[in-house]
């Protein structure tokens, strides 16, 4: 059953790959939203130089951007072709970054002294399987989610989603994704409805990790209701928030 769930991700973000980057917001294509990163990197990442394993990395937005701090980079990511888009982005950049394909519960050995993921949690059918298998390649090491609350089942955020789809169809601005999954995965991730940080952080604690704290990331909100379209800012924009942690066993 999970391996078809991991078989099912992995076709929707290969297929994703061809249109992810076009929304500044995934691309990090925005230089005001570029900078806010750079500062919560600067925040929560060891001193550089330091051994990063991005998970969920993507197309490589949040690796290179810490490759570009000076850390050693390892992308992580279940889509061959997003870590393809990841190694052209590095590559433009003159920047080297590792690359290995695989499920986000099964991390390269390591050691790690970080772990790093950008909106990834919501969309994994095993979290605390991930996070205790991340604990293991990083020992003494730091963990640093970036998330946002995408929970969207509200009456309030329904309507707001039907104006946002309104919008978009007027201004011929097209969607961030090639489309959206269906409700039987969503079904099967356990965060995907999650309407606080709550379960995350319960997640974290119990896969061992220590220390935990959150952060509002209203640096990051304020750069993404600029960038967008008006008013898609103000309809589209979630909470997004940082959850730190470490490993001291």
């Amino acid at each position: 059953m999970m391996e078809e769930v991991h078989d099912r991700l992995q076709g929707f973000w290969d297929r994703d790959a061809a249109t992810y980057d076009r929304s500044p917001a995934h691309a990090a294509s925005d230089p005001v939203e570029a900078a806010a990163w750079r500062a919560a990197l600067a925040r929560h990442l060891p001193t550089s130089p330091a051994s990063v394993l991005d998970v969920g990395a993507g197309t490589g937005s949040i690796s290179v951007l810490v490759a570009e701090m000076g850390h050693r980079v390892t992308a992580l990511d279940l889509s061959p072709a997003m870590l393809a888009k990841a190694r052209e982005k590095a590559a433009a950049r003159g920047l080297v970054i590792a690359t290995v394909t695989g499920p986000a519960s099964e991390p390269p050995p390591g050691p790690f002294e970080a772990i790093v993921a950008r909106h990834l949690m919501w969309t994994l059918p095993a979290p605390a399987e991930a996070l205790a298998a991340w604990r293991a390649v990083a020992p003494r090491g730091r963990l640093v989610l970036f998330e946002g609350i995408f929970a969207r089942q509200s009456l309030g955020w329904r309507a707001r989603g039907k104006a946002a789809n309104l919008v978009r169809t007027l201004r011929s601005v097209p969607s961030d994704h090639h489309g959206a999954y269906d409700p039987g995965l969503l079904a099967s991730l356990p965060l995907a409805g999650a309407s606080s940080p709550a379960l995350l952080v319960e997640a974290v604690d119990e896969a061992g990790w220590r220390r935990i704290r959150l952060e509002r990331l209203r640096d990051v909100e304020w750069a993404r209701r600029m960038a967008a379209p008006v008013p898609l800012g103000l309809l589209e924009g979630v909470p997004q928030f940082a959850l730190v942690a470490d490993d001291v066993a």
